[in-house]
């Protein structure tokens, strides 16, 4: 995926999964009830109004907008860079076009329902790990894709050099 419009695809696609998904969840499952689907994954249907693992969520209505504000920020800041990416950045254009379909799939719920849709439970026992969607999925990957390109990303301000 060489071209920027590829990239910007991926994020379209991450969207588009993001919100059918969230449809489907809010259309079919009851609120807060599970549907167990393997012995570690349900499917409960939840409403998060704060940020990451439910930070926030209590604040009274003023984090719905912050958190709008900083999602359309964030995703501006990100659909540039992916504009002004060169070649030979495939990694990285894949890492940044997942958190921006992600963000932008969360952004939707903040400011169409005021909170974002959530369904994805995984436990194990009695624990269970904060509900989440494919929005916080693609997030998630494209954070760690982040952290493995800056591994093998090279630092331009050597000039090229390289030891040896």
């Amino acid at each position: 995926m060489q071209s920027h419009a590829g990239w910007y695809l991926l994020s379209g696609l991450v969207i588009l999964v993001d919100q059918i998904t969230k449809y489907w969840a809010s259309a079919s499952l009851v609120y807060g009830r599970a549907v167990e689907l393997l012995p570690i994954l349900n499917l409960t249907l939840l409403h998060n109004p704060g940020a990451a693992f439910s930070f926030l969520s209590e604040a009274g209505g003023w984090q719905r907008w912050f958190f709008t504000v900083v999602a359309l920020a964030v995703s501006i800041f990100i659909g540039l860079w992916m504009a002004r990416l060169g070649r030979g950045k495939t990694l990285l254009g894949i890492a940044l076009a997942l958190v921006l379909g992600g963000a932008i799939g969360n952004l939707l719920d903040r400011v169409f329902l005021g909170y974002v849709v959530d369904f994805i439970d995984i436990h194990y026992l009695n624990y269970h790990w904060p509900a989440f969607n494919v929005a916080d999925s693609a997030i998630t990957v494209g954070a760690i894709l982040l952290v493995i390109e800056s591994f093998y990303s090279h630092d331009s301000s050597a000039g090229g050099q390289t030891d040896g």
